[in-house]
């Protein structure tokens, strides 16, 4: 049952196609608390630090990467893309100073520093 591979320009059309009518998403968190950090770790599989964006807000955290690729492709199941994935998060008021993020093996995690919160910070993670 051997198919043919799309070519380039059929996969960045297929993942602008995809990008414009998918709902992102849900990603599953861990949180846990250190002693000068609010700690979240999410899986994000098949997706680089270019991908992602981190935005820090009084009492609020939001990440999410974009579309990595979606090849055209008859699936026989379905249950996730590579991408397209958001999630938002409560922080509690003593957090909030600043924040920190790398993602490795397509696990992201985010330190979300102890102290008084800033205005808004929008991060990129480094790559680990």
């Amino acid at each position: 049952m051997a198919s043919e591979q799309p070519s380039h320009q059929e996969v960045v059309e297929a993942t602008a196609e995809a990008e414009a009518t998918m709902r992102p998403q849900s990603v599953p968190v861990n949180i846990y608390e250190t002693s000068g950090a609010l700690v979240v770790v999410a899986p994000l599989p098949a997706v680089v630090a270019e991908d992602v964006t981190i935005e820090l807000r009084p009492g609020r955290l939001r990440f999410w990467a974009r579309l990595r690729s979606a090849g055209p492709r008859e699936y026989l199941v379905k249950e996730w893309d590579y991408g397209g994935y958001e999630r938002e998060i409560e922080v509690p008021d003593d957090y909030g100073s600043g924040v920190e993020a790398s993602i490795a093996n397509g696990q992201l995690a985010i330190r979300v520093l102890r102290g008084e919160p800033v205005e808004s910070i929008n991060i990129q993670p480094t790559a680990t």
